[in-house]
């Protein structure tokens, strides 16, 4: 791979943008993350993904070097219907996938790291998206997914003003889940992802395909497959299997099954 590394654990994969010095979101980036995500969705051996950064930054934003070569409006229109097209698979993807965000997240970079099941950020990193001081907008679909997490009006002035708010901050508002110093961002990640892994990726499936219908306008059409899915959860080996650690009083053996 050109511009990821990918590295296998015991039942997780980590994902790393090594495309210094910013990690830049290009076109040949979200193909190369497209097409891995795929292979990982087949792999039975990974059941959570930890996607990071090398060097300074998670990804301080889209290639804009990339867009000085794009001319037509529909291509540019087609890239950015590349990238929404791959975090909403990102977003309804069947294993976790945990983003480590250290120094940066801005526009591209930003929308990359929505697109991820959780957030673990460092307590000084830069999440933002600053499109509009280049007289831009996002075209990740970063203009949507933001206000779900920081609501309606923190997304307005985050957009309006391009100004990105600090790890911390992306905690108290709902964009990030945790956040840590920079000595314990991988640590703590680490930790988080092998305690994913060892639940049953049957529930994990079921879980996050019900995470996507979290809308009001869905509420009444998740609920009704909630009701299906617990009653597969129930019946699976998994299920069977918890339901007894749980009466022995033993630790689980889940067989992803």
């Amino acid at each position: 791979m050109e511009y990821l590394q990918l590295t296998k654990h015991d039942k997780w994969a980590h994902i790393v943008l090594n495309r210094p010095p910013a990690n830049a979101v290009s076109n040949g980036v979200l193909k190369e993350l497209s097409s891995l995500l795929d292979d990982l969705k087949e792999d039975s051996s990974v059941k959570v993904i930890l996607l990071s950064g090398e060097g300074r930054f998670f990804s301080a934003g889209a290639d804009i070097k990339e867009f000085t070569e794009i001319k037509d409006e529909e291509d540019f229109s087609e890239l950015g219907a590349f990238g929404q097209k791959l975090f909403d698979k990102m977003e309804a993807f069947p294993k976790p996938i945990v983003a480590a965000i250290h120094g940066a997240a801005l526009g591209g970079g930003l929308e990359l790291a929505m697109g991820c099941h959780i957030r673990l950020v460092t307590e000084n990193a830069k999440l933002g998206l600053p499109e509009l001081q280049l007289g831009l907008i996002p075209g990740f679909a970063g203009s949507q997914r933001l206000p779900r997490f920081v609501g309606r009006a923190k997304a307005a002035e985050m957009l309006l003003t391009s100004e990105p708010i600090t790890g911390k901050e992306a905690v108290e508002f709902g964009l990030a889940n945790k956040a840590y110093s920079e000595d314990e961002l991988m640590d703590k990640a680490t930790e988080l992802v092998e305690k994913i892994a060892k639940k049953s990726a049957v529930s994990m499936k079921f879980i996050l395909e019900l995470l996507t219908y979290t809308t009001p306008e869905r509420f009444q059409e998740g609920v009704q497959r909630e009701k299906v899915l617990f009653g597969k959860a129930f019946a699976s080996e998994d299920g069977q299997e918890g339901i007894r650690a749980f009466l022995e009083k033993r630790s689980p053996d889940f067989k992803d099954k």
